[in-house]
């Protein structure tokens, strides 16, 4: 038995149960019954929603991003779940157009251990090509720990049916989010398994290498000008706060993950170089998505509530966000911010 240690614990969330109980507990009653989906926008959805597939959701710190995954956690409804597949990019080891398994069969949380599904393991590990997290590798990963804790919240009930399958993805060419994404689709359309992304959004200032500026059209809806890069040294006069272009730069990713569009997301990211941490997982989820509904199974129009009877009135893929958060607001060249962003996926049954 090899089980891995809530190395973050203590650190990036509370170690001590009942105070992280309470927090996520609390977080999440604060998601109202009706969220408001926020891109593309017009919609709302009743939650937890029948039908809901996957989640995407940030990995940073709770105190940052707590409340925000809430949103996409309390979107999940559990009845029938047996499976969580976790996926959650590399911060610290180079995986070459590779994914990884864990060789763990359990995943500690402050709340809890996870058992991890060995026998899923093992058949994907037939089924592909895979490379094996060491031990060290998976306790050092926080995209992957930092969604455990939840998890186990929202499963709480019914923890000891439920089994993990973690897999951290690697630095992936579109070739790469296409193999994985394909290999991966049969067990996105089957209804026992969820899959959960890891992902934060735009991490932006100086430390961060990456300064992106545009300036925003008078209404607020699109742009003027050419992009550029600020500098700590520029004194040019910013018509447009930082913080809204951020926005922006965020909201035009989002539209196009919210399409279900793998290629213009890719392209989005090669236009903008939008530090997405959790680029390459979404990419597999996209890639997955694209396989069951070649067209792009653009889903139901804005507007329509997805709700226990979601399969009548969306017979066809949805996905949106339903939270977007700053860690802060950026005024100067020298501030630094990170995005944070929730969605769900509607697959029908």
């Amino acid at each position: 038995m090899t089980i891995r240690q809530a190395t973050h614990a203590g650190s990036w969330y509370s170690d001590d149960a009942s105070t992280l109980d309470h927090e996520l507990q609390r977080w999440l009653d604060q998601v109202p019954a009706s969220v408001k989906e926020i891109e593309p926008a017009g919609g709302q959805i009743a939650v937890p929603a029948k039908g809901v597939r996957a989640i995407i959701g940030p990995h940073a710190g709770y105190s940052y991003s707590g409340s925000n995954a809430a949103f996409a956690y309390k979107c999940i409804d559990t009845t029938g779940i047996k499976r969580v597949f976790l996926l959650g990019p590399s911060h610290h080891v180079y995986l070459n157009n590779k994914c990884a398994l864990s060789q763990c069969t359990e995943y500690q949380t402050p709340l809890g251990n996870i058992c991890v599904d060995r026998e899923m393991v093992e058949e994907l590990r037939q089924r592909g090509d895979w490379q094996t997290m060491g031990l060290g590798v998976d306790e050092d990963e926080h995209s992957l720990e930092m969604h455990l804790p939840y998890i186990y919240k929202v499963f709480e009930h019914k923890i000891s049916e439920i089994a993990l399958v973690p897999i951290l993805v690697g630095g992936l060419r579109l070739d790469g989010e296409k193999y994985y994404g394909e290999l991966l689709a049969e067990y996105l359309n089957d209804p026992q398994n969820l899959f959960v992304v890891s992902s934060d959004f735009c991490h932006w200032g100086s430390r961060f290498r990456y300064t992106y500026y545009r300036e925003m059209a008078g209404d607020g809806a699109g742009v003027s000008g050419r992009a550029t890069h600020l500098s700590s040294r520029s004194a040019r006069t910013l018509n447009t706060p930082i913080w809204k272009s951020i926005r922006k730069l965020d909201w035009d990713g989002m539209e196009a993950v919210a399409r279900m569009d793998h290629a213009a997301f890719k392209r989005y990211l090669d236009d903008t170089n939008n530090t997405i941490c959790g680029r390459h997982p979404i990419g597999v989820l996209l890639a997955a998505v694209n396989k069951l509904y070649p067209a792009g199974g653009q889903a139901c129009s804005s507007g329509v509530s997805v709700s226990a009877s979601a399969d009548a009135q969306c017979p066809t893929p949805r996905l949106r966000f339903v939270k977007y958060d700053q860690s802060s607001k950026a005024h100067a060249p020298s501030d630094s911010s990170v995005s944070y962003a929730s969605a769900y996926l509607f697959l029908p049954s």
